[in-house]
């Protein structure tokens, strides 16, 4: 894809991709001082005397994810990453993400949605580079900002917007909201509004695959779980207190670490004693890699070996995706603290624009082909708001569903009714 993007990154644990494949030739992004690693800034950015901004590379081995995928396929002719399907599959898959979050914007400014409303745009393609790769079986555990990773595991637009309208016909019955999808059908076991709080679910999941196949004796069972968090999250207990678990029973799982640069308004370079995320798997005896996570095709080959290994029984991977929304922390946020150079950087990256370059350059779609996608998406989230406008709001009833394992102990009185029903509850002065 774009040849000044970002290449993957492997820490001193061995990892199935070659160690020795030539270097990339990245603009990497300015650090606030000159022995720092890191590619994000918490300073101004500088502009060369070319009018582009001069980047600084990180140091250590560096793996061009494109030159190992030639190298596999030495014999090929072409050497393209994907074939025209999945191409194809990619695009229409970030294309939904970045239009759902789009009209959510929209709707959200209009009333419809209430609470807190966190986007995705500028990030999908670490959703799609990784969650297009899995079974129906595996699961997905996601964070606050998990419209999109809802819809690449497949539950349905007209499932997100609803839930996000806080209506009956959402993939939580409206109970959820925007920060807390969940599907059964779909593995997606939740997003989940505080920090890190995902992670032990995540491999509480991991563990339960390894039961099924070592206890219960179902061979088959391969199922593998994705965990994602950001950045700030990297400095909480959960995250290694998880890591030494999984690296311990060696469980199926993989830790994708989207690292926006950014924990709401706290820079990651001033909130992290290393901010190189990924050098933390070693140390729990897993492989740590890094990946320009604002290239799909890259995304999607590490995505590959570390979920191939997870399935293959040969223990976690820690996958750090160097990332950047394009929007505030949440809808609520105005974004005036990030330096308007380091916004315009990586606006010129923006991943959905790469991917489509690359399409088109290698004949693998047409722009006819790829405006058809566009607009089949336009009618899908279309399609989804006024399905989601339409919709019935939860009855009271509903109210204190899923709140006790045994509702009847509560929620329902002798009559058989719901207590909350009876206007002397919201009163308080009802017998219970």
């Amino acid at each position: 894809m774009n040849s000044a993007s970002c290449a993957a990154k492997i820490s001193t644990q061995p990892f199935s991709l070659n160690p020795t494949s030539p270097a990339s030739h990245d603009r990497p992004l300015v650090s606030p001082k000159p022995a720092s690693l890191f590619l994000g800034s918490t300073r101004k950015l500088r502009l060369s005397s070319s009018s582009k901004l001069n980047l600084h590379r990180r140091s250590g081995t560096v793996v061009a994810v494109s030159d190992v995928v030639k190298q596999k396929k030495s014999k090929s002719t072409h050497s393209l990453l994907i074939t025209k399907e999945e191409g194809l599959e990619l695009y229409e898959d970030m294309i939904l993400g970045r239009a759902f979050e789009d009209m959510c914007a929209q709707m959200y400014y209009r009333g419809k949605m209430f609470g807190f409303v966190h986007l995705y745009n500028g990030q999908e393609a670490v959703s799609t580079g990784f969650i297009k790769l899995l079974k129906q079986q595996d699961s997905v555990v996601s964070t606050y900002r998990d419209h999109v990773h809802a819809l690449s595991k497949g539950v349905p637009a007209r499932a997100v917007m609803s839930e996000l309208f806080g209506k009956t016909t959402g993939c939580c019955r409206g109970q959820g909201g925007s920060m807390h999808m969940f599907s059964r059908e779909h593995n997606l076991l939740g997003g989940f509004a505080f920090i890190g709080e995902g992670i032990p679910v995540a491999t509480g999941a991991a563990f339960t695959s390894k039961y099924k196949r070592e206890v219960l004796k179902e061979a088959d069972c391969d199922h593998v779980t994705l965990a994602f968090f950001g950045d700030g999250t990297c400095n909480n207990g959960q995250f290694f207190e998880c890591l030494n678990m999984a690296a311990l029973w060696k469980l199926r799982i993989v830790f994708v670490v989207e690292n926006n640069l950014w924990a709401i308004g706290m820079s990651h370079l001033r909130a992290t004693s290393d901010p190189q995320i990924y050098k933390k798997g070693p140390a729990f005896g897993m492989p740590g890699i890094h990946v320009d996570g604002m290239d799909v095709l890259k995304v999607r080959e590490v995505a590959k070996e570390a979920i191939g290994r997870a399935r293959r029984g040969e223990g976690p991977t820690l996958v750090e995706c160097e990332t950047y929304r394009f929007r505030g922390h949440s809808l609520a946020d105005p974004d005036e603290l990030r330096d308007p150079a380091e916004k315009a950087h990586y606006a010129a990256r923006d991943p959905i624009t790469a991917l489509k370059k690359y399409l088109i350059e290698n004949s693998l779609a047409s722009e006819a082909d790829l405006k058809a996608i566009d607009k089949k998406i336009d009618e899908v989230v279309e399609d989804a708001v006024e399905f989601a406008d339409e919709s019935p709001v939860p009855s009271q009833s509903q109210l204190l569903e899923n709140v006790f394992a045994d509702p009847k102990g509560f929620g329902i009185g002798p009559d058989g009714r719901y207590r909350c029903e009876d206007p002397k509850f919201t009163e308080g002065t009802a017998h219970v």
